[in-house]
């Protein structure tokens, strides 16, 4: 089952259970695979990985509102960011414990052959390849530094 298909499925749950909250941010889930489908050049149905790096997008997007609206203290709209990221990380698959990722990241380094900062480029083109979907590309990024630096 696509991730659309599925998404059109929950939205037909939140209707029927009314949950206005839920049916809002799946459907502005489902609006943005309709404009990734829609798009010129654009194959009619995503691939999976496509799918996901929408998704990746989406919460990213959310997440930095969300600290962005409590900064000014709109708690009201932080809260509804929030929701709509908590749906979202639902189609997401399970993200890596900072302790797993740490142990991924020395098993690539070790198999790259990755000596110092110089090869962080090589570094992380590939773990950004091996952990799409399972951790966020900024900790990636800042993990690998440190480890390569041996701070």
């Amino acid at each position: 089952m696509s991730l659309k298909q599925q998404i059109e499925g929950d939205i037909k749950k939140a209707m029927l259970a009314k949950q206005k909250d839920e049916l809002t941010a799946l459907r502005g889930i489902k609006s943005l695979i309709l404009l990734a489908e829609t798009e010129k050049g654009a194959q009619h149905a995503l691939s999976q990985d496509q799918e996901m790096k929408l998704l990746m997008k989406a919460a990213k997007q959310r997440k930095d509102s969300a600290e962005l609206y409590r900064e000014k203290g709109r708690d009201e709209l932080a809260d509804k960011e929030l929701l709509e990221l908590e749906v979202i990380n639902r189609y997401l698959p399970k993200q890596l414990s900072e302790e797993e990722l740490r142990e991924t990241l020395k098993a690539l380094i070790a198999e790259l052959g990755a000596a110092g900062p110089q090869d962080m480029g090589k570094v992380m083109g590939a773990a950004t390849k091996k952990l799409a979907g399972k951790a966020d590309g900024k900790t990636i990024s800042t993990l690998v530094k440190a480890m390569l630096t041996g701070t």
